[in-house]
């Protein structure tokens, strides 16, 4: 069964009729061409009617050209309306008062390959970046001491994000920006107080948002609790250093053959090599074994500064009963000081210079005194008499 299609075309609107009868046509055609432009009727049996509507989105539109610039002409319809048209597009030849038919068609192929692409690289954009997002850094101690407290976290995962900052907070303030979050994963923080608890979290700042730690409480030793010290050996002599293993390992302390970043002393007797100098870099306390000996005698931690390296050994309580001599000392001061008293006292030198006489006779004259008495023979001499 054949089918007459008809497309008609009025401003910027197309028309399209399948009809089954030619007498159907004629009426409809001779109503359309009031108002409508007919740009084709074809007959065509069923099968053609995709064929048909795919021409039928094909549309040819005549346009007065009206002015012609050096980039954009100006195209005039019947109705008198102007179209802005790029005149690169245009014939060589074209002037003013000329016509142009415009062939005006959509191109589905193109559309659909461009939703295509666009659909694909939606789908790359996800799967690259949609797929995972940074996730939030795991804060531990590694190392507690009486003043200090070193820190550890995992590498840091961003996914596919930009890292912008990574800062560490100390009870809810800002403790410091962590310098290249990247390589470094550990920080150490020094000047606490003694047997204190902190609160600890870190802050990941990326281009994907805002990560935050989970809050880590730490708290710090007690003068007794040696457990916190680590200690990296130098230079020693092989009995001696054996000896500093025992001691150590009385206290509960811990030895580490490199310098670390939670070495808290470095114990030696001869200050060379490159562990000594990283831990001179590093500012650890460089001290002699006495010092590990010191806090085992004492069940606490002693002051390093009679322990250092070049301090002089007098000043270092060494022995069994080094730390009852200071107090002796002090009550054997008191005694001495009670018999400084007791010593003899010298008395004090005078010197006695008599006046001249001038001086006696001016100094009688001005104060009006009377002349001195007779001398005491002359007087016994004269009551005899």
């Amino acid at each position: 069964m054949s089918r007459m299609v008809v497309f008609g075309y009025r401003r910027n609107m197309l028309l399209r009729l399948e009809l089954t009868s030619k007498s159907l046509l004629i009426e409809v055609k001779s109503h359309l061409l009031r108002t409508w432009y007919i740009l084709v009727v074809c007959t065509c049996p069923a099968g053609c009617i995709e064929h048909a509507h795919a021409s039928s989105r094909k549309m040819l539109v005549s346009l007065t050209v009206g002015k012609v610039d050096a980039g954009v002409a100006v195209l005039l319809t019947e109705d008198k309306r102007l179209i802005e048209f790029p005149s690169i597009l245009l014939p060589p030849d074209i002037s003013s008062g000329s016509m142009v038919d415009i062939d005006v068609a959509r191109n589905y192929k193109a559309e659909a390959d461009a939703q295509k692409a666009f659909h694909e690289l939606q789908s790359e954009i996800f799967r690259t970046f949609g797929q995972r997002t940074p996730s939030a850094p795991i804060l531990k101690c590694r190392n507690a001491t009486q003043t200090s407290v070193v820190l550890e976290w995992e590498p840091i995962d961003i996914a596919t994000a930009e890292l912008r900052s990574l800062t560490l907070y100390r009870n809810g303030n800002k403790a410091g920006t962590i310098p290249k979050p990247s390589d470094q994963h550990s920080t150490k923080l020094s000047g606490l107080a003694v047997d204190t608890e902190y609160e600890f979290h870190l802050v990941l700042k990326t281009s994907a948002g805002t990560f935050s730690s989970e809050k880590l409480k730490v708290h710090t030793h007690k003068m007794t609790d040696l457990s916190g010290i680590t200690i990296t050996p130098g230079h020693m002599p092989a009995s001696l250093r054996e000896s500093l293993q025992r001691s150590v390992e009385r206290i509960g302390a811990k030895i580490s053959d490199n310098v670390r970043i939670d070495t808290t002393h470095f114990v030696c007797t001869e200050g060379r090599g490159p562990s000594w100098e990283k831990a001179v870099e590093n500012n650890i306390p460089v001290v002699v074994p006495d010092w590990v000996i010191g806090c085992e005698r004492e069940g606490r931690i002693v002051g390093v500064r009679s322990y250092y390296l070049n301090a002089d050994p007098r000043l270092r309580n060494v022995g069994p009963g080094a730390s009852q001599q200071p107090p002796q000392q002090s009550q054997q001061q008191p005694p001495q000081q009670q018999q400084q008293p007791r010593s003899p006292l010298m008395s004090p030198r005078t010197e006695v210079t008599p006046p001249t006489p001038e001086r006696l006779t001016h100094d009688r004259n001005a104060n009006g005194g009377a002349p001195p008495p007779p001398p005491k023979d002359d007087v016994s001499s004269r009551v005899a008499q």
